[in-house]
């Protein structure tokens, strides 16, 4: 029969401690200060491209070069502005967050052992 060296599950109030702890307010902090400004620019600055696509039409129509328009170029900076914001999420989260998640779980799982 084969042995595991997996630790017992982490009861209930163990969890409840660690989400009190100052390491983990620490994370939800930091995570919270990122990702609560930069969704709220996200929100305004798509609400702003609706909100001049339905009031602006002369606006959005004015052609850039050929057949290419204001609005056409905001839309497509929607796209670019999800890959940006996708891409520093990570690298935030890479740099910030995910070596502070990391000593949390090594801090839970060991105090099993």
């Amino acid at each position: 029969m084969a042995t595991t060296d997996r630790p017992t599950a982490n009861t209930a109030q163990q969890f409840v401690d660690m989400q009190s702890s100052p390491e983990f307010q620490e994370l939800r902090s930091r995570l919270r200060r990122f990702v609560f400004p930069m969704t709220a620019f996200f929100l305004v600055w798509y609400a702003t491209y609706v909100l001049l696509g339905a009031f602006a039409h002369d606006f959005m129509a004015i052609r850039v070069f050929g057949n290419v328009n204001v609005g056409l170029l905001i839309g497509l900076g929607q796209f670019v502005s999800t890959f940006v914001i996708t891409g520093l999420y990570v690298r935030f989260a890479n740099r910030e967050l995910d070596p502070r998640a990391a000593a949390i779980r090594a801090e839970m799982e060991g105090t099993q052992r």
